[in-house]
Formats: structure tokens, sequence, C-alpha cells
């Protein structure tokens, strides 16, 4: 989630690249079936695809047959722009990220689409936040209690604190800059290829402190073994209820940076079709098999209005764009 179940891939792109997508890894063949097709623009496997598949089932008896379909390649790059090329008769469709669609729209060096003018959304999925957490042992040694305990540190070592993420152009990473935006501080950013990696370089004190999403985190963090400060996200997490946001803890007004799942289509999705899909999907996700799917897989159902899911990807592309370009972040 936050690119959990993948590797960071590069693919350089020409202009035969972008026309010819049969040829794109992991693509699945197409038929002519009258079927919809939804996208994931990742490989098989992970938790995207572990929540696209019952989702395709369950509204797929609310619409019509829906084909799930993988067009893997430059961390979900590829198969979002492959859904906005789409013609807008609600055929194509996108499981999209917070990650694929915006942190990915921002790093592309092709410009393979833009996250707002390309698509129509239709509904929010699921979200997950990501939180503050750090070793028992790494916060005795530096006394640290509190988000606020770790800025006085943060302060009297500048540019000494390290902390982890699972890659660059993570949500942790994003977390992490305006984090570091919003405090004033100086922290060195460690990279790890994943989530095994970054988890457990925060476990053994290799790096103070990390930005892990909460699936990944939360059963280490009831079982005593890594100390939770705050989720960066406004509202706590179910997973850790316990947890303050950052907003709460450290007093970050409006701080909200976090992981997201949604259904797109391509731009122009006439009206119509944006309503039956919407009541279609937003159905399939209040069925049990949906629920205890997403439970799981410790994400919460966030089913929404195509206008409030619009309003949160435009807030979304708009901030991080701005972060990206205020702190110079390397994504």
């Amino acid at each position: 989630m936050d690119s959990l179940q993948m590797p960071r891939r590069s693919l350089v792109l020409g202009a035969a690249a972008l026309t010819a997508w049969p040829a794109l890894a992991g693509q699945t063949p197409r038929t002519d079936d009258g079927s919809i097709h939804l996208v994931v623009p990742f490989p098989p496997g992970g938790v995207i695809d572990a929540l696209a598949r019952p989702l395709a089932e369950q509204a797929s008896k609310r619409l019509q047959k829906i084909d799930v379909e993988y067009v893997d390649g430059q961390r979900g790059s590829i198969g979002t722009a492959r859904v906005a090329q789409a013609a807008p008769d609600g055929r194509t469709l996108l499981i999209g990220s917070i990650v694929s669609h915006v942190i990915g729209s921002l790093e592309s060096a092709a410009h393979l689409y833009d996250p707002v003018r390309d698509f129509t959304p239709i509904t929010l999925i699921a979200r997950a936040s990501n939180v503050l957490v750090l070793s028992p042992a790494s916060a005795q040694r530096l006394e640290v209690r509190s988000v606020a305990d770790l800025i006085a540190q943060a302060r009297r070592k500048p540019g000494k604190l390290t902390y982890a993420t699972i890659g660059l152009g993570s949500v942790g990473q994003l977390a992490g800059e305006l984090f570091t935006l919003r405090t004033s501080i100086e922290v060195t950013h460690r990279p790890y290829a994943g989530v095994n990696p970054a988890q457990a370089a925060v476990l053994a004190g290799e790096v103070d402190f990390g930005f892990l999403n909460v699936a990944t985190c939360a059963d280490v963090v009831r079982a005593g073994q890594l100390r939770a400060l705050a989720a960066t996200t406004l509202r706590r997490s179910a997973e850790l209820p316990d947890v303050p946001s950052l907003a709460e803890s450290a007093g970050l007004a409006g701080f909200d940076i976090g992981f997201w799942l949604g259904l797109f289509g391509p731009a122009g999705l006439p009206r119509e079709h944006v309503g039956r899909l919407n009541s279609g999907f937003v159905g399939a996700l209040a069925t049990p098999t949906l629920r205890n799917q997403l439970a799981a897989l410790k994400l919460e159902a966030a089913p929404s209005t195509p206008e409030q899911f619009g309003t949160l990807v435009r807030a979304d592309a708009q901030r991080l764009r701005d972060l990206v370009r205020q702190t110079h972040a390397r994504i």
C-alpha cells in the first residue's frame, strides 16, 4: 500500500511504447465481449490485486461482467496512462492510488498523464494512514516519549537523526518531507527497498525512527516491538485508535498525508455512466465479502460520491506538487 507489494521498476518510454499497449509487460489480453476492464497498474499478487478481484466480482453482480486487467510498469504510471487514453464509454476503469495516480504524475519524466485533467473520479475505495514509529530502544536512547520530544532532539542535533521509509516517492517519504517542513527540523531520510527492510531498520535501531504504513506495522506496534507516536492523517487510524494524529500530538494543524485507493474512468465519462458505476462499486464495498477483505488488508473502507473523490484528488495533486517544489524532494 504505499507501493507495499512491489519493488521499484524503471521503464524508458518512447512514442511506440505509448501506443503499442499489448507489448507492455504484464498486460492481460483484452477481449471485445462487452465487459468492463478494470485496470490494475501493478503486477498480480499484491495488496491492490487482493482487493481488485473480489471488488470486481461483487461489482459484476450489480453492473456487468468485469475483467481485471494488469498493466504493469513505472510504478503504476503505464497502466494509469493506458486508462487516460481510453475511450470514455464506461468500459475501461482504473484502480488508482495516491502513489500511482498523484505521486507517479510528479515523478514521471515522460509526463504520461495529468492526475486531474485526464480522468473522471468515480469513488474513493479505501484509506490507510502512515505512522511515525521508533523502537523502544531508540526511544530510550533518545529520551523520546512524544512527538514534541523527537522534534526537540532533532533541533539539538541538526541533520543527525535518521528516518526510514519504504523508498523514494512513497507516501512515507512525503509524510517525512512535510513533517520536517512544518517543524523546521533537519533530519536525514534513508529510503529502503520495500516494507520489510524499512521496518527491520527501525526495529534494529539502524535508523532513529520511521514513517511506515499502518497496515504493515500495526501488529508490531500492538506487540510492543515498535512505539507509535503519531498518525500522519487527520483522523486516527482504526487499526491504532489510541495513537493520536500529528495534528493532535504536535499541533500540526491540517497535517494529512495518507494512502488511498480509488476508482477512475477516462476524462469525459458521461454523467449517467459515472452514476451507474458509482452505485455499483459503492454497493460492492458494502458487502460482507469486501468488508472482510478490507479488514484483512488493514484498509478502511471509504466509499464516496464522485464529487467528494474529485475534491480529494485535486487537493492532493496540488499540495503534493507544492510540497515537492518547496522541499526539493527527490522522488
